[in-house]
């Protein structure tokens, strides 16, 4: 089985063994960016990673917005399901932007990454910045893989929403709404593309958008039905 669940942040009682219990062997958890656990580089932090990638299960991030990327690009890119993905340790990964893997039979797209609004607050380096933004490239690389799937999958895992979704969940909130070439590129990909289940962590809320558009916080939920475990 597959499931799916939001940002991480770094808090391992999010994947405390017990909360997963109900994993078996070769099941696959997907987090929806800001996964955390790859920050500062220390002894405790390798531990805790060795820790996760012993489990029978896989866990599986795409990039969010607060992650360290310089040291999560650092980790090498491997074969994994028919997409390219960074191998953490044993059986944790980070399914990189625009790759497209076949999990249980279900063809899975991903793309991380956003423009997070206190970027310069934290970062105020330019390069920092860049890392965590999805390049032309990237986007591109991704359109590309698509259009060989006739875009068509079964999932779509992204850190942010597409533009339109975003406005109506801000709008509701009644905070202001930017849109970026992000959020624009996933509002022509709903359009173009043939997918089941969207799934989409920034927004840090359990919520129902459309029979096929979730936005996942703390809820796991079964990735193909949508259903909370």
């Amino acid at each position: 089985m597959v499931y799916i669940t939001g940002d991480i942040h770094g808090d391992f009682s999010r994947l405390a063994p017990d909360k997963l219990k109900f994993m078996k062997l070769h099941d696959t958890l997907i987090i929806c960016g800001d996964f955390g656990f790859i920050w500062d580089d220390s002894k405790k932090e390798d531990k805790l990673l060795r820790n996760l990638g012993k489990r029978k299960y896989n866990i599986c991030f795409v990039d969010g917005t607060h992650e360290n990327f310089n040291l999560l690009n650092k980790f090498p890119a491997e074969d994994w399901n028919g997409g390219k993905a960074r191998n953490i340790c044993g059986n944790l990964y980070h399914l990189m932007r625009g790759q497209i893997y076949t999990i249980e039979g279900m063809k899975v797209f991903t793309m991380g990454g956003g423009e997070s609004p206190e970027a310069e607050l934290r970062f105020p380096d330019e390069e920092t910045q860049r890392l965590e933004i999805p390049t032309k490239e990237e986007l591109l690389a991704a359109v590309n893989r698509l259009e060989k799937t006739n875009y068509n999958v079964d999932l779509i895992i992204t850190h942010e929403p597409p533009s339109k979704t975003m406005e109506f969940l801000l709008m509701q909130k009644n905070e202001q709404f930017i849109v970026s070439a992000l959020n624009a590129f996933f509002d022509e990909l709903a359009v173009q593309c043939k997918y089941k289940k969207w799934y989409f962590g920034s927004m840090h809320m359990d919520k129902y958008i459309s029979a096929n558009q979730v936005a996942v916080f703390k809820n796991i939920l079964n990735a193909k039905t949508g259903m909370k475990i």
